[in-house]
């Protein structure tokens, strides 16, 4: 009898084009679930109790201890990428689960972390669309960020290639985290300053920090009370690093000139959410990972994964932290 795997969160309807599932065709019954629907953990259970595989796309469905026990056939549960936080390891290890994740490509979030910082200082997008109105000339008056100071929280792999970026752009650049060194910063060209201080010198800060006990709610009012009225804000990492009340508050009082949000607390983003109508937050729906190169290592992983673990010999195993 064959296995029933389901693919979730395919809102591009592009799994079945980027692999050969051929390699596992006569063994697994694939089903593909396109929806954009925000799911209740009962209706994850209700969706996908009669599967023995699961393959997720990042974070965007939970996979908690109580989904993990409401899925008595579940045998193999695949996430893009090497790490998500959004699976109850301990939960998977207990029943049994194995867990597998796959590779990636480049560093995708850093394209859309500047993009955000161009769309916020020079307006592109926005211009653009009143040129497609019909309207003859610019109405903005745009910043030039060289020159100008970027903040960079957290210097791992992502905020280390956003710093290169910047400083190719011909910006300072700033760093601080919890556990950030001088000398690493001097690795990357960067200048290590206190959190106050980068909060308060910065004209653009860009957080890639790993969303965590200790990086929760890390950017609250205090530290948008202390940014310049100019300086803008970018989140290309995980919604709940910011303080989103602390936030709104801050647009909506002119308290900073803006803010660059490619994630948020609830995602998607509900249709009705207060971001959706700032003039003063450019807004994407988590844009970071989706890349056509990145979906061209996941998708073939996914495949290699799941006939691995049909030969007994699971590949990519991920083991709890």
């Amino acid at each position: 009898m064959a296995y029933r795997c389901a693919i979730l969160d395919d809102y591009q309807n592009v799994a079945l084009k980027l692999a050969d599932w051929g390699k596992i065709a006569k063994d697994v019954e694939t089903k593909v679930f396109t929806e954009a629907a925000r799911r209740s953990d009962a209706d994850t259970i209700q969706a996908l109790k009669d599967f023995d595989i699961v393959v997720m796309m990042r974070e965007r469905t939970r996979f908690p201890r109580g989904v993990i026990d409401g899925l008595p056939k579940l045998k193999l549960l695949i996430t893009t990428g090497a790490y998500n936080a959004s699976i109850d390891m301990k939960a998977c290890q207990e029943r049994g689960v194995v867990v597998c994740g796959t590779g990636g490509f480049g560093n995708p979030t850093t394209g859309i972390t500047f993009g955000l910082i161009l769309e916020l200082t020079r307006r592109i997008g926005w211009e653009h669309a009143r040129m497609k109105a019909r309207e003859p000339w610019q109405e903005t008056l745009g910043m030039d960020i060289e020159g100008k100071t970027l903040g960079v929280l957290g210097l791992g792999k992502l905020g280390a290639r956003a710093a290169a970026v910047g400083l190719a752009f011909g910006m300072k650049v700033i760093a601080w985290s919890q556990n950030l060194t001088p000398e690493r910063c001097k690795e990357v060209g960067a200048e290590y300053v206190s959190k106050e201080d980068l909060f308060r010198n910065a004209d653009v800060v860009t957080i890639h920090l790993v969303l965590g006990d200790r990086t929760r709610g890390l950017v609250g009012a205090k530290e948008l009370g202390l940014m310049k009225k100019s300086a803008y804000i970018v989140n290309t990492s995980r919604g709940p690093i910011i303080d989103e009340k602390a936030l709104l508050d801050a647009l909506n009082s002119k308290q900073i000139a803006g803010a660059g949000l490619d994630v948020f607390d609830v995602e998607p983003l509900p249709i009705d959410h207060p971001f959706r109508k700032l003039d003063n937050a450019v807004i994407t729906p988590h844009l970071g990972y989706v890349s056509q190169q990145n979906y061209e290592k996941y998708y073939p992983d996914i495949v290699e994964n799941i006939r691995g673990f049909l030969d007994g010999k699971p590949v990519r195993v991920i083991a709890p932290r």
